[in-house]
């Protein structure tokens, strides 16, 4: 949405918490997803690697941010990117539960 995404993602007290790998359940597959749990809202991102890498042979040059982890660091140097898979959660409304593994 062009209104009102802006100020949900630039806020000035935000922190990052923790990230990180996860296999989402999904109806009738499984799908590798990136979380990113902030103080406020969880984003959940979906994988994607990309057929081509950057720059040729050299991908130690791609500019990456450095408070990213180290695995999602080399992700993107790889020529992968995550996009957001669904709106972020508030962390107010969200329930966690602890299941059976399957």
């Amino acid at each position: 949405r062009e209104n009102g995404s802006e100020n949900i993602l630039s806020s000035a007290n935000r922190l990052l918490l923790h990230e990180g790998r996860l296999m989402l359940a999904e109806s009738t597959r499984l799908l590798d997803v990136y979380l990113f749990l902030f103080n406020d809202f969880l984003l959940i991102t979906k994988i994607k690697r990309n057929k081509k890498k950057y720059g040729g042979s050299d991908t130690s040059l791609i500019p990456v941010c450095p408070f990213l982890t180290p695995e999602l660091q080399s992700f993107i140097r790889e020529g992968g990117f995550c996009t957001v898979l669904d709106q972020p959660i508030p962390l107010d409304r969200l329930i966690l539960k602890n299941v059976e593994p399957i």
